[in-house]
């Protein structure tokens, strides 16, 4: 009765997500449905709807994926004696659905195949499942196109890991299905009789393929399911099954597991004259884009497949070759950047120094290397023509969508990639002179301002692509594209990459024998760009951030003018359409150039550099601490930011600690008033750390007043970044003993704070950035001052803290925490920190076993899998410091989990492993067990409860040992 009440209810809130008019009732509805997928009368209630010939077709769509999610995540909520009644119900609806809707037979189809990872191929009778489909199918003909689309998707399931199947049976199940091969293929054979049924059955060969089983070549060569493949690419109709099927034997006889390139030789030699047939489609002006696009996808996989055939330069590899030139050359991108990974991958082998190894001594390995990159010049040559016009703006570019003008960047950076894979083949000298011809013949299209700057705009874009590749003193062709660029008119797109150019040529203008002489040229453009547009502007001040870098020691004597420009730009002086960012870019410029002076002229100009930047900043100040207190942060950190750039890249630490030392009466106004604004602390933190990095210990007293300020502001203001700067200090002051007690003081006041802080996991969730801070802080303190911090009263509370944050869901906070941890346990690897063991004894033995069970809670579930690694290490360098003590407590921690979650032998195998690798064996070996006994936990949601409320990570006794 309650079975029919849920049956009705189901329907119910079916009819309420598809029909109701109100949001509300519908999303109500979707939550009740998904909660109700979750439950144990799932199962019975999903299977009786789905027999049940009144149900209409949304609710067989409900029922059929319920009952396949049902069968992948939850089959062990079924007795074992429920497989037979399972498979058997299972059975009767793909047969009552094998005419369709298609939809509902593949989730049944997926449930059964799902069923079988499950269960051994010995429950299903002898040959597993595949028999038992063999008999069905014998048994009757009549249902064979349900039975057809099963056998399709149970390979397919094999790397399916929705499935919460064990490893060890997923690896079972690969080798049940591989050892069924042969009666596979001749189950499909068969099935070609039936003339309807052949798409189906080309479908279901090429998803065998994917198991890359290694059927011999020869065999595959003349076989019957290959022959027919192979002949219906050639009918008037394209088949998407017979051109997958032939993917699939492509990329069969290149994998590894299949013998290789030489042992399926037999079938290349079959596939390849077919593929090969088929060229001149590419340019049949009848054939439907999707044709072409399957056509071209068969001539790029034979280039990936066969990239180190094709690249011995054979007559026959060049014919795939010039086919591949010809998808290039196909006017729709999706077709033509098919080819792209293959030119990559050739580019790679042709270039490699060690890949023509066969041929014997060094001179015979660089002959054989220069004949290949010979043969292959032409076609790179081509492919550079084809491949460059494909940048250019579309003409109705200023309409197009955002997601349109993404898509188009998109297209621009992978052809860059493809002109520098053929750069690297050619030579960037001789790339440049192939799209010099191309900017010639351009500009001559744009000479008046309402000319067509489009290709030449597309030319440039893919002569700064190859900047990298192009001699910095080549004299032939660079010189006249400098001298091009000031003719273009100032279209803001042709502009930025203009500006753009210049930033990548900087290294040739510093070195060329003509280079240095075109800067005047190339600072007015840069000049014009910083006034057309937002864009062109981001551009220029990059471009003079790599002049002023690349060229520093020529600028040295044109450091009056540099100033003119900074000023001009930033002080608002000149119309900067650039934003605060963009000039920063400015600063870091005049800054490289300056580190670059003699110190007396350096010490003068980063003076004035400081005075440009701190008159805004001190005219606030001047104003009262009312007006700094309201003034919005970006109108504070667009100056503060100037500063850390100065301090990071003039690098005088004489100058800076002079200037740090000037400026801090300002920085301290601003620290005292403004320290409830986590924007402009951050800001000014950063400024502060720069200085502290490049002047080091010639700070003097202004590093002892600042850590003070810090000190006393984090007490009441808790702003993460007072630790990130703290973090800074004691890298470089942590070893000296003249600031040791400033430094304990400091350390001891901020832990002390930071403990009270986070006392339980909701602390550590809902305040990262401080864990964070304070994680990589204490780590900072073992590696450059121990002898403050662990004797110190704040090491045992610290690390009971961290005990608490193991298992926070925040990415860098938990790494943080785990990185400490193993910090702690590594503490005999540094000299430093071998004379404080016994003291770290004291505190980590009481917590040992604490710290292992939460260490392995992380792994089996309570943090994600994608931090194994980090949460692996941890575990690993505990047992190397603690030996068969943190076996044992690794020991009683896995032995809590319940047999019905992990078994005795994965237990064993991850315990052994763990042995093994604080023995000293490969930490990679201890991988694999983790990553099994992580997934075995993992693998659906139930399990992953019961395994972590036995280990009770969050409710685990975190009061301090005294």
């Amino acid at each position: 009765m309650q079975s029919l009440e849920l049956q009705n209810t189901v329907k119910e809130a079916l009819n309420a997500l598809y029909h109701h008019p109100d949001d509300g009732v519908r999303m109500q509805a979707d939550r009740w449905l998904q909660d109700f997928q979750r439950t144990i009368d799932a199962w019975q209630v999903a299977d009786n709807l789905l027999h049940d010939a009144t149900s209409n077709l949304e609710t067989l769509i409900f029922c059929s994926q319920t009952l396949r999610s049902k069968v992948q995540r939850d089959f062990e909520e079924l007795p074992s004696e429920a497989f037979r009644q399972l498979r058997d119900s299972l059975n009767n609806l793909l047969k009552k659905f094998h005419k369709g809707p298609p939809i509902v037979r593949t989730q049944i189809s997926i449930a059964v195949a799902a069923l079988a990872v499950h269960v051994p191929a010995e429950d299903w009778g002898d040959g597993g499942i595949v028999n038992w489909l063999r008999v069905e199918m014998n048994s009757h003909p009549e249902y064979i196109p349900g039975f057809l689309e099963l056998l399709t998707v149970l390979p397919e399931e094999t790397f399916n890991y929705k499935i919460a199947a064990r490893p060890e049976r997923r690896r079972h199940f690969e080798k049940e299905l591989t050892s069924q091969m042969e009666t596979v293929l001749n189950i499909l054979t068969t099935c070609l009789n039936i003339s309807e049924l052949k798409e189906q059955v080309l479908e279901a060969f090429a998803s065998w393929l994917r198991l890359k089983h290694g059927i011999p070549g020869s065999v595959l060569a003349a076989h019957p399911l290959v022959l027919t493949a192979l002949s219906s690419l050639n009918s008037e109709i394209l088949s998407e099954a017979s051109v997958n099927v032939v993917s699939e034997l492509i990329h069969y006889t290149a994998s590894g597991s299949s013998g290789g390139v030489s042992v399926q030789m037999p079938l290349i030699q079959v596939l390849v004259p077919q593929v090969m047939s088929l060229q001149a489609q590419l340019r049949d002006s009848s054939k439907d884009e999707e044709d072409v696009k399957a056509i071209a996808r068969l001539f790029a996989d034979m280039g990936d497949s066969y990239v180190e055939l094709i690249a011995t330069g054979s007559s026959e590899a060049m014919m795939i070759v010039n086919a591949l030139l010809e998808v290039a050359s196909v006017p729709e991108y999706d077709i033509a950047s098919m080819t792209f990974n293959f030119w990559h991958s050739l580019q790679v082998i042709l270039t490699k120094r060690n890949s023509n190894t066969s041929f014997g001594d060094e001179a015979s390995i660089e002959a054989e290397r220069n004949r290949r990159l010979q043969i292959f010049h032409q076609s790179y040559e081509a492919l550079v023509s084809l491949v460059s016009s494909r940048v250019q703006y579309p003409q109705d570019y200023q309409e197009l969508s955002y997601e349109d003008l993404k898509e188009f960047k998109q297209t621009r950076y992978a052809v860059a990639d493809v002109l520098t894979d053929a750069a690297s083949v050619l030579g960037g000298d001789a790339t440049l002179q192939i799209l010099y011809v191309k900017l010639v013949e351009a500009v001559s299209c744009c000479g008046h301002e309402n000319g067509e700057w489009r290709p030449a705009e597309a030319a440039l874009f893919c002569i700064r692509a190859i900047s990298n590749y192009v001699s910095v003193v080549e004299e032939n062709v660079m010189p006249q594209v400098m001298d091009l660029l000031s003719k273009l008119p100032h279209q803001p797109q042709l502009l930025q990459t203009v500006c753009l150019i210049i930033g990548a040529y900087s290294k040739w203008l510093d070195a060329a024998p003509s280079g240095f002489s075109k800067l005047p040229l190339v600072i007015e453009i840069l000049m014009s760009g910083m006034r057309t547009s937002e864009d062109s502007a981001a551009a220029a001040a990059l471009a003079f951030r790599h002049i002023c870098d690349d060229c520093r020691k020529k600028l040295c004597a044109y450091c009056k003018q540099l100033f003119h420009i900074y000023y001009t730009a930033v002080n608002g002086e000149g119309s900067f359409k650039g934003s605060a960012e963009d000039s920063l870019h400015l600063v870091e410029a005049l800054s490289m150039v300056i580190t670059e002076l003699p110190p007396e002229p350096a010490k003068d100009a980063l003076e004035e550099l400081c005075s440009s930047v701190v008159t805004p900043l001190q005219e606030v100040i001047n104003q009262g601490p009312e007006v700094l207190e309201k003034k919005h942060a970006r109108e504070l950190t667009v100056h503060i930011d100037r500063f850390a750039y100065i301090f990071r890249y003039v690098n005088h630490p004489g100058a800076v600690a002079d200037a740090i030392h000037r400026l801090w009466p300002i920085f301290k106004a601003i620290f005292d008033l403004r320290a409830w604004d986590m924007r402009t602390m951050e800001s000014l933190c950063r400024a502060c750390k720069y200085a502290v990095r490049t002047s080091g210990r010639l700070m003097g007293i202004t590093i002892g007043a600042m850590l003070e300020e810090i000190q006393g502001l984090y007490q009441q203001h808790h702003q993460p970044c007072f630790l990130y700067l703290s973090s800074e200090v004691i890298k470089i002051f942590g070893s000296d003993p003249s600031c040791a007690s400033y430094l304990k003081n400091m350390i001891e006041a901020l832990f002390t704070r930071t403990t009270c802080l986070l006392t339980n996991i909701k602390e550590f969730t809902t305040r990262p950035d401080i864990a964070d801070d304070c994680f990589l802080l204490a780590s900072r303190c073992i590696r450059y001052c121990p002898q403050l911090f662990i004797p110190s009263a704040v090491f045992p509370a610290l690390v009971d803290c961290s005990m608490i944050g193991i298992t926070v869901q925040h990415r860098e906070a938990s790494n943080s925490v785990l990185t400490f941890l193993s910090d702690i346990f590594d503490l005999a690897k540094s000299s430093k920190g071998e004379q404080f063991l016994s003291i770290r004894d004291n505190v980590i033995i009481p917590r040992g076993a604490t710290i292992t069970r939460v260490l392995v809670a992380a792994l089996t579930g309570a943090l994600p899998s994608s931090r194994l690694e980090t949460v692996t290490y941890a575990l690993l360098a505990l047992t190397r410091a603690y030996g068969m003590q943190a076996l044992e407590w690794a020991r009683e921690s896995v032995s809590l989990i319940p047999l019905t979650a992990v078994k005795e032998v994965e237990r064993s195998r991850f315990l052994q492993a763990l042995s093994d690798a604080a023995s000293g064996a490969d930490v990679n070996a201890l991988m694999a067990p983790v990553e099994e006994l992580s997934d075995v936990c993992r693998r659906n949601r139930t399990v992953q409860e019961i395994v972590q409320g036995a280990l009770k990570p969050h409710e685990l006794n975190m009061v301090a040992v005294s």
